[in-house]
């Protein structure tokens, strides 16, 4: 027999069921208010982030074509050459990755870093060339406990070399470019062993001496990057023009280092230390 029960009780239950709708519509209200919060919240960070990109990109893109307006005034000297090359290989991955490409956030890093680099690249070179310090410059790309986290031995190398950039210290170009030099050679050596290209390419391209090529060894290091060969023909020509930039200095460099051979030192520390950043970006 179906039990009964009173008016009274009825309209109690009634209330309840009532007061437990609205709170489940006003929870679900709450959820949905936090929701659209939150979406509002990662849109106009997202929004920030890419207005604060393409104008970093549209600030690089501005200093590569003053800059290198600037450059071809100069001489046709070796190293002058590496960065004509640099600027043909940029060329071709922004006109590949042109704006609106969909690339990955990981793929979107090494573009962002290829245009700092080649800014960087020729501003260096007009500082060196041309003794001419721009008034902006790129943004700044430190390498914090990035190498640290590669190999202890090359974070104190690194140390090393930003602590002969003394301008008391007559010989600060050598030194620097010394340990600067060492930390580029083991660094693809230790990212990139023989064996392992080898093994990642038998037909890879080799040396005189039998190793694999540096461009092969950095075509290693982004193998899971799934960029175009042109991104690792910028990226090799981007050492090369660094190594340059140190025999540059090496056999250009002598008697005392005045304030104003600090000024360039200080310009090619960025260079470098910029370089080592792109480094760790593409081979981690």
């Amino acid at each position: 027999m179906a039990k009964r029960i009173s008016t009274s009780q009825l309209k109690s239950k009634l209330r309840q069921a009532e007061r437990k709708i609205r709170k489940d519509v006003n929870d679900y209200n709450r959820a949905v208010n936090k929701y659209n919060s939150q979406l509002k919240r990662a849109v106009d960070a997202y929004n920030r982030f890419v207005r604060e990109y393409n104008s970093s990109v549209r600030k690089n893109k501005q200093i590569i074509s003053r800059e290198i307006r600037k450059l071809n005034t100069s001489s046709h000297s070796t190293y002058y050459t590496s960065v004509q090359t640099m600027q043909q290989h940029y060329l071709d991955v922004s006109s590949l990755y042109a704006e609106g490409c969909p690339v990955s956030s990981e793929q979107d890093e090494i573009l962002n870093l290829i245009e700092s680099e080649q800014a960087n690249s020729i501003i260096t070179a007009n500082a060196i060339e041309n003794n001419e310090y721009p008034d902006e410059n790129t943004e700044d790309q430190e390498i914090g406990d990035k190498l640290h986290l590669v190999s202890v031995d090359l974070d104190n190398r690194w140390k090393g070399a930003v602590f002969a950039l003394n301008p008391n210290n007559p010989d600060a170009a050598r030194h620097f470019c010394t340990s600067a030099r060492e930390i580029f050679t083991e660094f693809i050596e230790m990212k990139a062993p023989d064996d392992a290209v080898f093994r990642f390419n038998p037909s890879c391209a080799r040396t005189d001496r039998g190793n694999a090529t540096r461009k092969e060894k950095i075509r290693y290091m982004m193998r899971d990057k799934q960029m175009e060969s042109c991104v690792i023909d910028f990226a090799d020509e981007d050492i090369n023009n660094i190594l340059e930039l140190f025999h540059v200095l090496s056999d250009g460099t002598h008697g005392a280092a005045g304030r104003y051979e600090f000024d360039k030192l200080l310009q090619v520390k960025k260079r470098v230390e910029q370089g080592i950043n792109f480094l760790c970006t593409i081979s981690k």
